[in-house]
């Protein structure tokens, strides 16, 4: 028995501009209008149609689901299958899929959870870095990319596997293009422009991944920062491998908005994960910190003979490892790190932390001795570990 779609709000959701594009794509040709709000189709070997313009017609919903059954009956497919490409139609579709998930399609709770936080991680990446392409983002922090993705939809599981979907708007296009090649980035929208950078920083990801298993060193990751690769999308894509024993991903592109393919598939292997990882820690180590606060001890003070400035080395945790941290500090903040060198007191320091070759650096820096009520309430310090992470 052939599933029907009967659902009025789910038949309403297909935009007539997804209708007109998928009927163009499978090789009907618009040949007229029909009264005010419709146009009429036909095509070789294909029935002639009638496509609404607008979906506020009163018998709207009924009128997409008889030419479902049309597009369906036409290209021998389900009509649930037909239904998905409809509802898909204006919107660049990111599948990430599973490859570890059980022969039923599932996989455990918690891990589902987290695949679909990764996914919207891994978009959120691109989304950053479509503007500015850059090795590290503060992702909050981006407008534009958070409201990209409050438009962002989570699309329907499909059967066969464990398949996240994300549905990215797309506006349709005004005026096909004279040629069948991309338009130039800069001319397309933000949100096409956003897919166009995911897929080119994973396929910039992939080929890094590739010249480091044939020898080459992390410099090839940062050549790779101009095509929208991060430590962002680097530890999205990572978990995602981690999480799915493997990945492979793929991106339908809007029809409303024709692409010079219609799709477009990467995959990533479980050894592809560490080098991944290893790549975002590298990104992240050269990234300045900005309002870090490090609690630890003054290890060394050095200031040459009338001048006002002075050198400290700080000795803190940082990434989980007991760290020397060095600080140019102005004059009262020295006289500060004095005192609590002298008492052997801890110190709280602020600024924005940096890797300088192979030494941490704060620049911007503050010193301030923390109350004994502070001092007594940490945790850490009873569990012999006095040293927050920045």
């Amino acid at each position: 028995m052939k599933a029907r779609i009967q659902d009025t709000e789910a038949l309403r959701a297909i935009s007539p501009a997804a209708l007109a594009a998928y009927a163009r794509n499978e090789g009907w040709t618009r040949i007229g209008t029909f009264g005010d709000h419709a146009d009429v189709y036909n095509g070789h070997g294909r029935p002639e149609i009638v496509l609404p313009r607008t979906d506020q017609l009163a018998d709207y919903a009924s009128v997409v689901g008889r030419l479902i059954g049309i597009f369906a009956e036409t290209s021998e497919r389900d009509e649930l299958l037909t239904y998905r490409d409809l509802i898909g139609a204006d919107h660049d579709v990111i599948r990430v899929r599973a490859v570890g998930a059980a022969d039923n399609g599932s996989i455990p709770i918690d891990a589902g959870v987290e695949l679909v936080a990764q996914a919207r991680d891994m978009l959120l990446a691109a989304a950053c870095a479509t503007r500015t392409p850059q090795p590290l983002y503060r992702a909050g922090a981006n407008r534009e990319a958070i409201d990209y993705m409050r438009r962002v939809r989570l699309g329907q599981t499909e059967h066969g596997s464990f398949v996240v979907t994300l549905m990215a708007p797309v506006p349709p296009i005004l005026q096909l293009p004279r040629d069948s090649g991309w338009v130039r980035f800069e001319d397309e929208p933000m949100e096409r422009q956003v897919t166009r950078r995911l897929v080119g920083a994973l396929e910039a990801t992939r080929d890094a991944i590739e010249r480091v298993h044939g020898g080459s060193d992390s410099a090839v990751f940062d050549q790779a920062v101009r095509e929208g690769v991060s430590a962002n999308l680097c530890e999205a894509v990572s978990r995602l491998i981690e999480l799915a024993q493997g990945l492979q991903l793929s991106v339908s592109w809007a029809r409303t908005r024709p692409a010079p393919e219609a799709h477009h598939r990467i995959a990533f292997s479980e050894n592809d994960a560490g080098v991944l990882r290893e790549a975002a820690r590298t990104f992240r180590t050269r990234e300045p910190r900005s309002g870090v606060r490090l609690f630890g001890w003054i290890h060394q003070l050095k200031r040459e003979q009338h001048e006002i400035h002075g050198l400290v080395t700080l000795r803190a945790i940082v990434d989980d490892k007991l760290q020397a941290v060095r600080a140019v500090l102005d004059q009262s903040n020295y006289s500060v790190a004095i005192d609590a060198h002298e008492k052997q007191s801890p110190v709280i320091v602020s600024g924005d932390l940096e890797r300088v070759g192979q030494r941490w650096q704060l620049t911007n820096a503050g010193v301030l001795i923390p109350s004994q009520d502070e001092d007594d309430g940490d945790d850490d310090e009873a569990d012999g570990r006095p040293y927050p992470t920045t």
